[in-house]
């Protein structure tokens, strides 16, 4: 009798979660074009002032994110939070200085520096002009510590600093005719995640003519119009760079679902909320495709579960919702997640991440361009992958399947462009979701009115069956297909 009450609980088991796995449709039917057109048309507002990473309307999105996270009736996923921060750092040039044996110059005037020079004094009693970096006599130099002058600014290219800085050279002088100049120089910098470098590049100052004669003094002429050669030049040199540095805080967006039998699992569905940003006061980069699609997309599909587990049908694993900043910088919000993981990336089954599926790329040729959507990434890292999706999408979409952008030969690399390959290079496997580019993307012109919300729908519920079978499924997906350090690299 025992025996028999145990297999009749195992069978109940089994039945229930076949039950989960199998009747999905209640809950993606509430993914509607509706939902997604009322969400989009806030995220992508003149409000949102183009969502660029640090600027206030990007902490509006994430606030508005936040907000109807909470609404859904999500947990928080960082540790008691939704939001998830991290800075981002900005420097700017607050004094520069250079003179020549004891004469000072102007910058704009004679010269500029970079700003991606550090903060540092430093004087020479030298300079090394330098006239052809590929000459012989560059290959046998002493550069190490010495400052080196190049005779045109055109050969300050970023594979000539990087051969010079592989020598050890400190700074470098470039000779430019384009002094003085007509307008100020920029004094503030890019933006970076990275506080700290991994690399200290040369000193950069480009100078005017004026300055290289009186470095150079009655030799200039000669030198100028000489075969390739290295000399030194006795000369006192005075080169200053002040900073400061600024921290512009950011943040992603995590919101919960906690699972039952396999709580500490986890499957990912992610999107980026920021843009571009806006020119000046009135030219604003809306960004509704790319990539408010994705973010209202996440939450309709975060409601989804929601709705599934008050009645009962709860994910196994926990499914985590993530929105992020910085993708448009260069992908940092996920970059930041990948190397500070709340949850470990060894327990994450999978990342869908959705960047961009409420257009047509009008480039497509073949097939139904108003039925498909590009699957980007499932033919890596897992075997699972391809057979999930597809079997989700013969049921209940039946949208064309494009894999274009999975040829390792693609020459717009889409595979590296979105936060999906922030999971992916730790060997998260990942699927991206993806409707192709068009005349609008990265232009103002990408407003909420061009979106296609059925075929948006359609797509997103799409997502929401595969992830369905990814959070409910036995097993996490194999990690069965090599991480290849080439074909993971940006």
């Amino acid at each position: 009798m025992k025996k028999l009450l145990t297999l009749l609980l195992l069978s109940a088991t089994i039945n229930s979660t076949a039950q989960k796995i199998a009747k999905p449709d209640a809950y993606a039917k509430t993914i509607t074009a509706a939902d997604l057109k009322k969400h989009l048309y806030i995220i992508a507002s003149k409000e949102m002032g183009g969502r660029e990473t640090g600027k206030e309307g990007e902490r509006k999105a994430a606030a508005y994110i936040e907000n109807e996270m909470r609404k859904i009736g999500l947990e928080p996923a960082n540790k008691g939070a939704f939001q998830f921060p991290y800075n981002v750092y900005q420097d700017s040039l607050t004094d520069v200085k250079l003179e020549v044996n004891g004469e000072t110059f102007l910058p704009d005037k004679d010269f500029n520096t970079s700003v991606s020079n550090i903060a540092a004094s430093m004087r020479f009693g030298e300079v090394v002009l330098i006239n052809a970096l590929d000459a012989d006599t560059f290959k046998t130099a002493n550069l190490a510590g010495r400052l080196v002058l190049l005779l045109n600014s055109t050969l300050a290219t970023n594979a000539n600093i990087a051969k010079l800085q592989s020598r050890g050279v400190a700074a470098i002088l470039s000779v430019s005719a384009a002094f003085p100049k007509s307008t100020a120089a920029n004094k503030k910098g890019q933006q970076t995640i990275n506080f700290f470098r991994k690399t200290i590049t040369p000193q950069q100052f480009t100078i005017s003519e004026s300055i290289a004669k009186k470095i150079i003094g009655d030799d200039f002429e000669n030198v100028t119009s000489s075969a390739p050669s290295i000399k030194s030049f006795p000369s006192e040199i005075f080169l200053q760079t002040s900073k400061a540095t600024i921290a512009v805080p950011t943040s992603n967006v995590m919101g919960m679902i906690k699972g039952t039998d396999l709580k500490d699992e986890y499957l990912f569905i992610t999107a980026h909320h920021d843009h571009i940003g806006q020119r000046g006061d009135s030219i604003i980069n809306y960004g509704a495709d790319d990539d408010g699609s994705g973010t209202v997309s996440v939450l309709e599909l975060a409601e989804a579960f929601t709705k599934a587990k008050a009645a009962g049908k709860g994910p196994r694993r926990t499914v985590v919702f993530m929105t992020v900043s910085g993708e448009e910088k260069g992908l940092w919000g996920s970059e930041y997640y990948g190397t500070h993981p709340v949850y470990p990336l060894n327990k994450t089954t999978a990342d869908l991440n959705i960047d961009m599926i409420g257009r047509m790329d009008p480039k497509r040729t073949v097939g139904d361009s108003t039925n498909y959507v590009y699957v980007v990434g499932d033919d890596k890292l897992s075997r699972d992958l391809r057979p999930i999706s597809e079997a989700a999408n013969k049921k209940y979409t039946k949208l064309e399947l494009d894999y274009k952008f999975n040829d390792p030969k693609d020459p717009m690399r889409i595979y590296f462009r979105s936060d999906h390959y922030n999971f992916a290079k730790h060997g998260v496997p990942i699927i991206f979701y993806f409707n192709g580019t068009h005349a609008d993307y990265h232009r103002p012109t990408d407003t909420p009115d061009k979106i296609n919300y059925p075929l948006m729908a359609k797509r997103a519920q799409l997502v929401f069956y595969t992830a369905w079978e990814m959070a409910n499924r036995n097993e996490m997906l194999k990690r069965d297909i090599p991480l290849d350090a080439a074909s993971m690299t940006r």
